[in-house]
């Protein structure tokens, strides 16, 4: 370890308990159904897998967001909080190092999402900014998963064509085929080796039936019904690929849909271009627009030079988990994102808890800061 990676790693829990964030250990080894269920795929092909005696699925940590939500739900500590770690995650990789070191912080519990939006993203620049990081030369992208869920639904696009285009957002390639096969009734060949039986249940939308067709496939062919995908699963995902292949839309809705996710512009002129298209398009992003513009305010009243930020529409990251204000900060030349983040308000009440609890967090990167000039005292 570098000793400027060395520094950074010891300056960063006292900033965190600064912006009033309790720091948390959490074991190395995790259950791992919780990633395989949420992370999506581009983190679960990465993730080492193990057992453990009983059986049990068990993973070594590849990120602290789920290790932290649970640990939360475990010690049944009161609302709201903000938790903080600083340690070492574990993701396979072909050419490059399985280890990185990861810090970052989860909020947790605060009923103002605008707020703690704003706060999260205010906080990732103040550390970078506090570890000698000069922001004048880092990018900071913004989008909304919560948005463009909105616009799909005023667009009033098939359930099935929505649910596949949100599995896609934050994938631009996966996007880009998406809206190609809308385009082109492409869809179709992605079921052309699909058995005529299944097919047909699947048009007629017979879930029963196709689930006994897959769960006799499966023993059939000795695959375990415990692991994986269900059959009920399995019969639900083909039902839509079958609706979604056998589905070509309007010219002019295709237009619109493009034209969201073209929009790309600094922070502080995002709103208009959003009205100006919901003008355009005769579409209503409604509370989902409303509570976009009020995380914009809740920015610039924490100090935050919105014209510095860029959003993208099409903008996302690869984690199934998020559900509304994603963020990267990145700096020139650098493999990956120096800080990443967003809103899992989900996520919590998946793992355990007995309620909807907001979320939102940030994960750094120690690493990318200290090979882009990250200055601490040594």
């Amino acid at each position: 370890m570098s000793t400027a990676l060395a520094a950074l790693e010891r300056s960063l829990p006292a900033q965190f308990v600064q912006r009033g964030a309790v720091m948390m250990d959490v074991p190395i080894l995790q259950p791992s159904d919780p990633y395989l269920d949420t992370a999506g795929e581009a983190l679960r092909r990465r993730i080492f897998l193990t057992k453990g005696e009983d059986g049990r699925g068990l993973c070594l940590r590849p990120d602290f967001t789920i290790p932290v939500c649970l640990a939360h739900i475990a010690n049944g500590a009161g609302l709201p909080r903000r938790y903080a770690y600083c340690g070492t995650i574990f993701r396979q990789s072909g050419d490059g190092p399985s280890e990185y070191p990861q810090a970052g912080i989860e909020d947790l519990g605060d009923a103002d999402r605008a707020a703690a939006d704003g706060r999260t993203i205010a906080d990732a620049l103040g550390v970078l900014a506090d570890c000698g990081i000069d922001l004048t030369r880092v990018e900071t992208t913004v989008g909304d998963q919560a948005l463009f869920e909105q616009f799909l639904s005023s667009l009033g696009l098939p359930s099935g064509w929505q649910r596949r285009l949100i599995r896609t957002f934050g994938h631009d390639t996966l996007l880009r085929q998406a809206l190609e096969s809308l385009a082109t009734g492409g869809g179709r060949a992605s079921i052309e080796t699909l058995s005529p039986d299944l097919y047909e249940l699947a048009l007629a939308r017979d879930v029963a039936r196709l689930s006994d067709n897959i769960r006799d496939r499966m023993e059939e062919g000795g695959l375990p019904l415990h692991r994986g995908r269900t059959p009920a699963e399995i019969a639900g995902r083909l039902i839509e690929k079958v609706a979604v292949a056998e589905t070509r839309l309007d010219r002019t809705v295709l237009e619109r849909l493009r034209a969201f996710l073209s929009i790309d512009c600094p922070l502080d002129r995002s709103v208009d271009a959003l009205e100006m298209l919901c003008r355009e398009s005769g579409t209503d992003l409604g509370h989902s627009l409303d509570a976009f513009k009020a995380r914009g305010e809740a920015l610039a009243r924490a100090g935050v030079d919105l014209s510095r930020l860029r959003y993208r529409a099409a903008f996302g990251r690869a984690l199934d988990y998020y559900t509304g204000m994603v963020f990267e900060i990145s700096a020139e030349g650098q493999d990956g994102p120096l800080v990443g983040g967003g809103r899992y308000d989900k996520l919590v009440s998946y793992l355990g808890a007995p309620e909807t609890i907001p979320a939102v967090g940030f994960a750094l990167w120690p690493g990318r800061m200290a090979s882009v000039g990250s200055r601490v005292p040594a």
